[in-house]
């Protein structure tokens, strides 16, 4: 079976207080990015009871042994009886670039194995099941727009669309550590309720909703900023990073975008969704 885990972006991103675990409680829009994904293909392994992982795309750092697919496998295997596997991820969604593609992967993973051997995992339990590999996993079962509040993995949903407008994001090669980006955080309160926000008028954005990370990220990477800056006199109605970075990305009036602009930029690497 092959699924299609996607992107996310974050509209708006505050840090509101330090938590006793060591963690941040946060307050953020996940807003789901369909058309920019990975694929996911799992079949059983009837060679051996090995479970092997196998990427291609875009290379994966670190042990592939501890990738999140392996790591919701066992997670899942300590309920219920499953089969070994065979998993080929091809990598789309750039890595490290507050895009939620690796927690995507993971929880789009457990949704597929859930199905395709009928394990019958209600959809709460599949979240906990999430939540425990990571903060915005959780996110990524439903895969609808949401209000995200505690560690990230609270999670409300809302109707909100883009409507006429189009995202375009301006990818980095630049690979921040979330843990740096935490660095430089000052925890506060926000001074305007997410929620309300979106009510507004997308151009209107620009003076309420903002990313925490950006006053850290922006200083270590000014391209970043400049990127953003960009992005506005080019005609975005707003422009945010994304989670810790190191994408930016503008929303765009779509009647009025002109994909040319993009092409004589300085940007090679961009997608348009």
């Amino acid at each position: 079976m092959i699924c299609f885990p996607n992107a996310k972006i974050n509209l708006g991103l505050n840090i509101i207080s330090k938590r006793e675990d060591g963690f941040h409680n946060i307050e953020s829009i996940f807003y789901p990015l369909i058309g920019l994904n990975d694929v996911l293909e799992v079949i059983e392994n009837i060679e051996s009871s090995e479970n092997i992982f196998h990427s291609t795309g875009i290379l994966i750092p670190g042990d592939s042994s501890d990738n999140l697919c392996l790591r919701a496998m066992q997670l899942m295997k300590s309920k219920r009886e499953i089969p070994a596997l065979k998993i080929h991820l091809h990598k789309n969604i750039p890595i490290g670039a507050g895009l939620g593609g690796g927690s995507a992967d993971a929880s789009f993973f457990i949704k597929l194995v859930n199905e395709k051997y009928k394990l019958d995992f209600t959809n709460h339990e599949m979240i906990e099941m999430a939540a425990s590999l990571g903060s915005d996993c959780a996110f990524f079962i439903n895969n609808q727009t949401a209000y995200a509040t505690d560690k990230g993995q609270i999670l409300e949903p809302i109707q909100f669309d883009i409507g006429e407008h189009i995202v375009v994001l301006v990818f980095s090669s630049l690979h921040i550590s979330t843990k740096v980006a935490y660095a430089g955080i000052s925890p506060r309160a926000s001074e305007h309720q997410l929620k309300s926000i979106l009510q507004l008028p997308i151009k209107e954005w620009r003076s309420y909703m903002k990313n925490d990370f950006e006053a850290t990220v922006f200083k270590m990477y000014p391209e970043l900023e400049e990127t953003k800056e960009w992005l506005y006199a080019s005609g975005a109605a707003y422009a945010s990073m994304t989670g810790t970075g190191s994408t930016v990305f503008g929303i765009f009036n779509r009647n009025e975008f002109d994909e040319t602009m993009m092409k004589r930029s300085k940007f090679d690497k961009y997608y348009i969704a």
